[in-house]
């Protein structure tokens, strides 16, 4: 336990707004050990890329158990800290998701609002604040300081409303959220810059912002104020893009 307890805290470092963490996002041990051989400090384990590498559908389309199966393997392949996509939560209890996630060697997890045992409902916002309660005082009863990312599904849902809507609405979220026990707030979506800069000066915690691996850059986030830039599902699509390029050669 002791080393998962320098591992989070290792990791809860690494989140300084303007001089944004790196964290590619992987889905097996390949894609991770690829991930700390190129030198990055920790990972990220993306629910979609995931899904896809195991025949699955996103949207808990996986179950917990086949989550931390895959998370044992990466996390016996690599040295870095783990951070986990665990979607809604799989419908399960934080001491399940907590006890499972170190139990697996991780030492952080993304929560998003979107509840997709339910129909796709969106958490209200104290509903959502509340998982993040429990969820952190599970973590400090296991002795853990689990690194714990707060989604919001706002910007992606909410095609009817005004644009500045949905920024209000995602930073009220997020707002609870942190005060529930948050370390980073992850306001999902590409933002324009004005947005994402908005984002972050408004936030009271670090602010997760997602990259596309072949646009842009670490200092494009840092002049925006992010602290930890993660990829989604995009690293995985662009290298099945240039595997498709070099297959396509032999065809």
């Amino acid at each position: 336990m002791t080393e998962l307890k320098d591992k989070a805290a290792a990791f809860l470092a690494l989140h300084r707004p303007g001089d944004p963490a790196i964290l590619p996002t992987v889905w097996d041990a390949w894609s991770a050990t690829l991930v700390q051989e190129a030198g990055f400090a920790a990972l990220t384990v993306g629910s979609h890329p995931l899904a896809d590498s195991l025949g699955k559908s996103d949207q808990e389309g996986m179950d917990f158990t086949d989550v931390l199966a895959r998370i044992r393997e990466i996390t016996s392949a690599v040295d870095i800290p783990v951070s986990v996509d665990i979607e809604s939560g799989y419908g399960l209890e934080a001491a399940r998701l907590i006890d499972g996630l170190l139990e697996a060697g991780a030492v952080g997890l993304n929560i998003e609002d979107t509840v997709h045992s339910q129909g796709g409902r969106l958490r209200d916002p104290q509903e959502h604040a509340d998982l993040v309660g429990e969820l952190r005082q599970c973590a400090d009863k296991a002795g853990v300081h689990v690194v714990v990312n707060a989604r919001t599904d706002v910007f992606l849902r909410a095609a009817a409303e005004a644009p500045a809507d949905r920024l209000e609405s995602a930073v009220t979220r997020l707002k609870l959220a942190a005060e529930a026990g948050a370390d980073v707030l992850y306001p999902v979506g590409r933002h324009e810059p004005d947005v994402q800069r908005r984002l972050c000066r408004e936030l009271p915690l670090p602010v997760n912002a997602i990259g596309l691996p072949e646009v842009g850059d670490r200092a494009y986030f840092a002049e925006l104020g992010v602290a930890r830039v993660s990829f989604g599902p995009f690293l995985q699509r662009a290298l099945a893009t240039e595997a498709n390029r070099l297959l396509d050669r032999w065809r």
